[in-house]
Formats: structure tokens, C-alpha cells, sequence
């Protein structure tokens, strides 16, 4: 076998590995809206992305008081947007302050402001602050 075939045979066998492992998964924006869009139209809304939002609260909820605290929030919203959804100034978010600041985070993701969001919109900034809140 001559060099440039070896190395071509080398090349060909190793391209698979340079992949990296999500290349062959969905995009991010992608697997957010499947896993939110509960009537399977390929958009989410704010209904979808409501109940979906109120469960992830409910999983995140460990110590039973009702409300999530900085470090139940994991990382998921800033100081400044926590200070912002948190009406009461109590350093928590009860479900509905929760539910308040993902109807706002899908308001800013809808700039054409159809009701829905599309794997597009989803990949935005607005977008992907939103799926922060969703997972």
C-alpha cells in the first residue's frame, strides 16, 4: 500500500472520531422544543412552555417551602434577573414569581410575536435564556 493511500485509509477511519458526540444529536433548540411541545407542531407555546416550567420548579423545590432560592436555581437566572422576578424582595421565587419570569423570558424569544416559538427563535439569546428555565 503507498503512503497517500495509508494516509487517506487513516483519514477516512478517523473522521467519524472527530465529531464531536452532539453532531449526530439534535441541536439544543431542538431537543428543548421536543421536549416541551406537547401537540408535536414543531413550536412551543406558552402554555407548553408553562406546564413544562412548572414541573422543572416542582423537581427543583427540594426543601418544601414553596419557593426556589439561589442555590436551588442552580445557576438558571442572574442576581439581576432574580432581584427583577422577585416582586416580594424576599430572595426567593414562589411558583408563580417562576412562572412570571418564563412568561417574560417567552415574550422576549417571540419577537414576531405569534405566540409560539420555533427552533429559530429558540436559538436566540432570548431563546436559549428561556431553556435555561426549562431544563
Amino acid at each position: 500500500m503507498t503512503l497517500n493511500r495509508t494516509l487517506l485509509l487513516a483519514a477516512v477511519l478517523a473522521a467519524p472520531l472527530a465529531l464531536p458526540a452532539s453532531a449526530e444529536a439534535k441541536p439544543k433548540a431542538d431537543r428543548t422544543i421536543a421536549a416541551v411541545d406537547t401537540d408535536s407542531d414543531g413550536t412551543i407555546d406558552l402554555a407548553e412552555t408553562k406546564a413544562a416550567a412548572g414541573a422543572v420548579f416542582d423537581k427543583l423545590e427540594k426543601d418544601a417551602d414553596g419557593t426556589l432560592d439561589a442555590k436551588e436555581l442552580q445557576g438558571r437566572v442572574s442576581r439581576k434577573d432574580m432581584k427583577q422576578a422577585d416582586p416580594d424582595n424576599d430572595g426567593t421565587l414562589d411558583k408563580n414569581e417562576y412562572l412570571a419570569l418564563v412568561e417574560a423570558r417567552f415574550k422576549l424569544a417571540d419577537p414576531d410575536n405569534d405566540g409560539t416559538l420555533d427552533a429559530k427563535e429558540m436559538r436566540t439569546p432570548a431563546g436559549k435564556a428561556l431553556a435555561r428555565l426549562l431544563k
